[in-house]
């Protein structure tokens, strides 16, 4: 089974200047899993006058917890984002690590090394824990095909921080186009070199952007590799504030139709998937909402 992890409540609401009401997130989310979805993440914990659309995160957290089975996944900058992430009770912690430096310093205001550090101190936070109780740490190799800051990442340096990641403390590691530079030829390439330096058990999703619209077609392209994890975003919402230009997340309606037309199993409902659009339209009125299977329409059998 195909899993699709839904980014849009942290990466979609994070890009757009509209708070959204958290009355309104809880619906989007029920919706969400009514429909099938088993991973969804749904915050991050950062200062709350950097991102106000995500202050209420932990209460959104304890929300998301109520339906078994969900992984309630959460982005944390650092090792106090950390901190409270376990206080909330998040079943996945992920780490950014630009592979760009330089958009390291605009996202985090940390270097390589620093981040680094934060992750020694992330994978202690989370080794004090019960057993049972402690969460899925993932290390995210942002920027890691290009950034448009810096330009072209040489795939050395991304495999480095990888290696980083993983002796650091961190159970994975993820592969992020985060400014959309990535093609198919690419994907396959790096996922490639990144299982042969780490291990396959390692490296099973990616976070992928439509910013030159790539994002099904590097979708195709690791899914073709072997990997079995994607994050999407309903309506294409996202982009990283912090790098200019790019734009939104794989459009999540569309990513299931490619794959449930594949033949491939994904758990998800498409008909309850365009309800928990609609919540998602009434929860942001005049947003620009965007999906090529939402405008055209499932076709007949």
């Amino acid at each position: 089974m195909i899993l699709v992890s839904e980014v849009g409540p942290r990466d979609g609401l994070q890009s757009i200047s509209t708070v959204m009401p958290t009355a309104a997130k809880f619906a989007w989310i029920d919706a969400l899993v009514a429909a099938g979805v088993r991973e969804i993440e749904v915050g991050s914990f950062v200062p709350a006058k950097l991102l106000p659309q995500l202050a209420d995160t932990a209460d959104v957290v304890a929300h998301a917890r109520r339906h078994a089975g969900l992984t309630v996944a959460v982005l944390v900058p650092n090792a106090k984002g950390a901190e409270a992430a376990l206080a909330a009770g998040a079943h996945k912690l992920t780490l950014p690590l630009s592979c760009s430096e330089t958009h390291s310093l605009k996202n985090l205001r940390k270097t390589h090394a620093q981040v680094l550090d934060e992750a020694r101190a992330i994978a202690a936070l989370i080794a004090a824990q019960p057993i049972g109780q402690r969460p899925h740490f993932e290390g995210s190799l942002s920027t890691a095909f290009g950034c448009t800051l810096e330009g072209s990442v040489p795939e050395a340096q991304v495999l480095r921080l990888g290696e980083a990641l993983l002796k650091a403390g961190c159970d994975e590691v993820g592969l992020a186009d985060t400014t959309g530079y990535a093609n198919p030829t690419q994907v396959r390439r790096l996922i490639r070199q990144l299982w042969d330096a780490l291990g396959q058990d390692k490296l099973t999703g990616i976070h992928l952007h439509n910013t030159r619209g790539l994002g099904l077609a590097n979708a195709l392209a690791a899914l073709d590799t072997g990997l079995s994890t994607f994050d999407s975003s309903q309506a294409g919402l996202g982009g990283c504030p912090f790098a200019p230009g790019a734009s939104g997340n794989i459009v999540t309606e569309d990513l299931v139709f490619m794959l449930q037309s594949m033949g491939l199993d994904t758990g998800i409902d498409f008909d309850r998937l365009m309800q928990a659009r609609q919540v998602l339209a009434a929860a942001l009125p005049g947003e620009p909402l965007y999906g090529m299977t939402p405008q055209a329409g499932l076709p007949k059998p």
